[in-house]
């Protein structure tokens, strides 16, 4: 069986002391191929060396969560990078971009200003994108109307029923990961059974979004105990509840989830997972 992670922030200071043991342990667990998305015009090179020096694929994107520490015309730079490396096979998709209305303080227009722009810049180059969202689907579809993007991955998904019917229906995948192991996250749970096959797709969003077995409390980390840090390696092991939950086989679940990884991202076709 080989796996695809398809949300994996590698370049994260987290990795610093072992990235190239954790790209080993993925792939021992049978990880063919992680994604790196990119969170800031900064991380771009970092991303793009680390795909290549480990044979994995990367995104380009400004986070909303990061357009408040972004200047204006990073979204030009953003651009340039974009047509300079447009033949670069690696580069699979912009993102991480999207709305995050759930974090408190943030400037809601800017981050929509800053989406949308972005939306255009994949239309452009002709990539999907990977979506962040949290509370803000209604409005991530709103300029996904206005802007056509050849689909993507809508990552830790955790919307309505509705709302998911709605990102399917322009072509794009949902991400399923560490949240959908506790049982108490019901409605990504739900999702993850009752979606159409061809739609989930596997992720680890490492170092962030631990599944249920490396999740710590903060009173346990207060009293010093590690935090659990998330890896590409757990995949498999995530993958066993989305396969207990469709009621799939572990080697239908990585091969169906693989494929759709590849009918969102395309240019993950030419490498072998």
């Amino acid at each position: 069986m080989s796996w695809i992670d398809t949300h994996i922030h590698l370049d994260a200071p987290e990795f610093d002391a072992d990235r190239g043991e954790v790209v080993a342990r993925a792939r021992a667990a049978g990880v063919g191929m992680l994604v790196l998305p990119a969170v800031l015009v900064k991380h771009f090179d970092t991303v793009r060396t680390l795909a290549h020096q480990h044979g994995l694929a990367y995104a380009w994107g400004i986070h909303p969560l990061y357009v408040g520490q972004s200047a204006d015309e990073d979204l030009d730079r953003m651009a340039q990078a974009l047509r300079e490396h447009a033949d670069d096979p690696r580069l699979v998709a912009v993102g991480e971009i999207g709305l995050d209305l759930f974090v408190p303080g943030l400037d809601v227009a800017r981050q929509e200003r800053f989406y949308a722009a972005q939306l255009k810049l994949a239309r452009d180059a002709g990539l999907p994108v990977i979506v962040h969202v949290r509370r803000s689907a209604d409005l991530l579809l709103k300029h996904l109307r206005r802007i056509e993007v050849p689909g993507g991955i809508v990552h830790a998904f955790n919307g309505s029923d509705a709302q998911a019917a709605h990102f399917v229906d322009r072509g794009f995948r949902l991400g399923f990961g560490g949240a959908m192991t506790f049982e108490r996250a019901r409605q990504i749970r739900h999702l993850a059974a009752s979606v159409p096959d061809h739609v989930p797709v596997l992720e680890t969003d490492a170092p962030d979004i631990p599944p249920h077995w490396l999740y710590r409390t903060a009173d346990t980390r207060a009293q010093g105990e590690a935090s659990g840090r998330n890896e590409a390696a757990e995949l498999p092991r995530i993958a066993r509840t989305l396969a207990e939950l469709r009621g799939w086989t572990l080697e239908h679940t990585a091969r169906r989830t693989a494929d759709n990884a590849r009918a969102a991202l395309p240019r993950l076709s030419a490498f072998a997972a």
